[in-house]
């Protein structure tokens, strides 16, 4: 066993962004998105300092995505489109996915997903609940995502949206969520946000629903 795993926890070491430098920011790509090459250094678990590293990092900005769940009908809403960076996967690269939208300068993530849900499914949110935030693969990208549920009317969703001068094509799906879950499990569907929304669902439905939802 290595020594240092032999700390109690209250000797462990905790670092945070003070105990890295970076030492110099090149730009590599600038477009609708950004990609830039860093060199660094950080301080290291056994003591002291690592030597200079380079990691490039491509930069999205970060993003917001909500789960619109029907409580009357025990029911979800998803959107259905192409994804090209699903090309090398073996099933097709149409995927199922939340709706989502990227978190502009000035914006509220809450105001985020009420935007994109209308614009890409059609659908009113009056209000959402903040569930948690993730980082999506932060060895390559520095983008995070903020999770929302919501409750809303899925009774006259479906159809196709999109923003045309976005080249969106999207079409709605309203899905048992007993079934939208089994499709997790399953693989159909598989990109991280969607597969968390759906598993909290899955683990905090009851007590959602009890706290968020209009009985009435």
């Amino acid at each position: 066993m290595n020594e240092h795993s032999l700390l109690s926890s209250s000797e462990q070491i905790h670092y945070d962004h003070s105990d890295v430098e970076v030492v110099k920011k090149e730009p590599l790509y600038k477009g609708f998105f950004e990609c830039n090459k860093y060199t660094l250094k950080h301080k290291l678990f056994a003591g002291g300092w690592s030597p200079e590293i380079q990691r490039e990092f491509f930069e999205r900005g970060h993003a917001a995505a909500v789960l619109p769940y029907d409580a009357r009908t025990d029911t979800v809403v998803l959107v259905e489109q192409f994804r090209f960076g699903a090309m090398e996967c073996q099933q097709s690269p149409w995927l199922l996915e939340l709706v989502a939208g990227i978190i502009e300068e000035g914006e509220e993530a809450a105001e985020v997903v009420k935007r994109e849900a209308l614009e890409e499914a059609g659908l009113t949110v009056k209000s959402c609940c903040f569930i948690l935030n993730f980082l999506v693969s932060p060895g390559g990208t520095t983008e995070k995502i903020d999770l929302f549920i919501a409750d809303v009317d899925s009774s006259d969703v479906g159809g196709i949206h999109g923003l045309a001068e976005e080249g969106e094509d999207i079409r709605v799906h309203v899905v048992p969520r007993e079934t939208a879950y089994q499709w997790v499990i399953d693989g159909k569907i598989n990109n991280a946000a969607a597969v968390i929304a759906l598993q909290w669902l899955e683990l905090n439905k009851d007590t959602w629903l009890v706290s968020h939802t209009d009985n009435g």
